[in-house]
């Protein structure tokens, strides 16, 4: 059995010769880096990107590496549990999914490539941690399921875990609707709005995708393991943090990113006035993804964040209350616009001015002749002689044998009595 480090120096001699397969010594060196350094370090990120993963981590490792570059792995620098964290991952059907594999989403992973270009040099002045928009070094996969395929079509459903039954429903809904169109559900696999929208798409045969804060073989929370069992057998559990990880208060911001830059546009269901929801929210907007949102009950708090999300009109924010309405936003050009909102009509609706107004005349019980109805209509009589066939023919009017008035509608009670004209 090989050590890292005769790994990495095999992987060194071979580095950049055509494509192929994936070289074990990079792919340990990406495995190492996922356990070594915190994701959404950008310092970090470009020195690995300035030197290449493999000879990153033989300067992280043998001292060659800047200090401020060293410093923000510490103590991890000496440690090794490659091995130990690609077998556990096989253990558990999972895998290690590197930039270097042709199923690395590197399209909409592009946009933190360009978000990251942007922060400054200086680290004081560069974004927090749990904000930053920074490409993740490698992600851990337990699933059939291809990352690129996955979010070429994928919406990020996300809300309040504390959700009412309204907003479970909503999300339950978006994530079976979405399924059946042939869309993915990417989501945070936490309980409330997370957890009905993957379980939405699951009820539609279709694959969810849920990006954890802790190890894929860890189910956080431990209530979801079946549903993370569930997601595991067609869609995929995916993670920056190697097997074994615990889900750390800070890492659950910094999972975010992915959540946002993975998938197509954002859909925000239910949110409180500070809802871990809305960062993911604030991530797509600041990677120019659609950010759309549920409306709810103004009575509600966990309708705030959403709300104040609509009110703030640099974020651009969208209403959606359907799947349609989100496809029209996030799908293709031409193939994904949301059918018109179905509309009640009655045989007033297309009525001309003139024809309106001649049936307004009428009165409800007793017949009136067309001189009295052209005086109340304010009309000509032969205006109302004209009208008057067509809005018989449509059931609106009759005539009584002396004279006209409205027709009965369907199940309305016979006219009784006597009645005057208006």
């Amino acid at each position: 059995m090989t050590t890292l480090d005769e790994d990495l120096e095999d992987a060194a001699g071979v580095a950049g010769h055509g494509s192929g397969p994936v070289h074990p010594g990079l792919r340990r060196a990406r495995a190492w880096l996922s356990r070594a350094v915190e994701p959404g370090t950008i310092d970090l990120w470009r020195y690995v990107d300035d030197h290449g993963p493999v000879e990153a981590v033989r300067r992280l490792r043998d001292g060659r590496a800047p200090t401020t570059v060293r410093s923000l792995i510490g103590a991890r620098a000496d440690q090794d549990a490659t091995l130990a964290d690609l077998q556990r991952a096989e253990r558990c059907g999972a895998r290690l999914l590197v930039p270097e594999d042709d199923e690395w989403p590197h399209l909409p992973l592009s946009a933190l490539t360009r978000a990251v270009a942007a922060e400054p040099a200086e680290r004081q002045h560069q974004s927090k941690r749990t904000q930053a928009l920074v490409p993740p070094l490698a992600l851990w996969l337990r699933g059939p399921g291809r990352l690129d395929e996955l979010a070429d079509r994928s919406v990020a459903v996300v809300g309040a875990r504390a959700a009412t039954a309204y907003g479970e429903h909503v999300a339950a809904e978006l994530g079976h609707q979405l399924g059946e169109r042939g869309w993915a559900v990417v989501s945070g696999g936490a309980f409330g709005i997370d957890g009905a929208a993957h379980r939405g798409a699951l009820a539609a045969q279709a694959p969810t995708v849920a990006v954890l804060s802790c190890g894929v073989d860890r189910p956080y929370p431990a209530a979801h393991g079946a549903l993370f069992d569930r997601i595991a057998a067609t869609g995929l559990l995916l993670s920056e943090w190697p097997p074994g990880s615990a889900p750390l208060r800070h890492r659950f911001l910094v999972r975010n990113r992915l959540i946002a830059a993975l998938t197509r546009g954002t859909v925000v269901v239910e949110a409180a006035a500070r809802s871990g929801a809305l960062a993911t929210a604030r991530r797509a907007q600041e990677l120019d993804r659609p950010v759309l949102v549920v409306p709810g009950p103004v009575t509600s708090a966990l309708s705030v964040g959403c709300h104040e999300l609509l009110r703030e009109a640099e974020l651009g924010a969208r209403l959606v209350t359907s799947a349609a309405h989100v496809l029209e936003e996030v799908g293709r050009i031409g193939d994904d616009l949301a059918d018109p909102a179905p509309r009640h009509t009655t045989p007033r609706d297309g009525l001309s001015d003139l024809a309106a107004r001649v049936l307004d005349a009428c009165p409800v019980r007793t017949g009136v002749s067309p001189d009295r109805l052209a005086a109340v209509a304010g009309c000509d009589v032969l205006e109302v002689l004209r009208v008057l066939p067509a809005l018989e023919l449509a059931d609106l009017v009759q005539w009584t044998g002396t004279g006209w008035r409205l027709a009965p509608q369907p199940g309305a009670r016979p006219a009784t009595g006597s009645g005057a004209a208006p």
